[in-house]
């Protein structure tokens, strides 16, 4: 019963869900919270995992979410619940897409589309940068910058840079992941 709850759930909230992965983390918390599957601070834990591991956030807490309920079965069947209304969609597009690419009008809305993508990566990133910089989550909030998210951007900016001067090429991004990793266990462990 537990397979079919989670595959069913998790179906649900893939074909209902719009906007990405960290737009169903909300929807993921109400229906995990109501399933009882979870505690919040579960969930934040989840969150926290999902996000710091490859993979689109949704995926990883589905699988995450199913392998704490039902083991591998269970991660199997989240994963493929939430996974399984974008890959219907997402065929069936592109097997007419194909055919509409050739009218301009298609064309001409395609390339309406490209700015508003833009603006919206752009609005993410500022968010981003100002509650990672001086701590602004929302507007109203005071200015608190945290040094040790600057440091660790100087150092990995540093990094990059020094290594694309002198060896012509650009540095890991995986090794430049594991070196913040460390330096955010160096300046934020207790």
């Amino acid at each position: 019963m537990i397979f079919l709850k989670l595959f069913l759930t998790f179906l649900k909230i893939g074909a209902v869900s719009f906007g990405g992965g960290y737009a169903m983390i909300s929807l993921i918390r109400e229906e995990c919270l109501a399933a009882g599957w979870l505690t919040e601070e579960e969930l934040l834990n989840f969150i926290a995992v999902a996000e710091s591991t490859p993979g689109p956030v949704a995926i990883n807490m589905a699988t995450f979410i199913g392998s704490s309920q039902g083991g591998v079965a269970g991660a199997a069947l989240a994963t493929l619940g939430v996974v399984l209304p974008s890959f219907i969609i997402i065929t069936i597009i592109a097997a007419i897409m194909h055919n509409l690419l050739k009218y301009e009008p298609v064309k001409a809305f395609l390339g309406g589309l490209r700015p508003a993508v833009v603006a919206l990566i752009v609005g993410t990133a500022t968010t981003m940068l100002f509650g990672a910089f001086v701590g602004i989550k929302k507007i109203g909030d005071a200015v608190a910058p945290d040094f040790r998210v600057l440091i660790i951007i100087a150092v990995a900016a540093t990094i990059t840079l020094i290594y694309k001067k002198l060896r012509k090429k650009t540095f890991s991004p995986i090794l430049l992941i594991l070196i913040s990793g460390i330096m955010g266990i160096l300046l934020y462990g207790s």
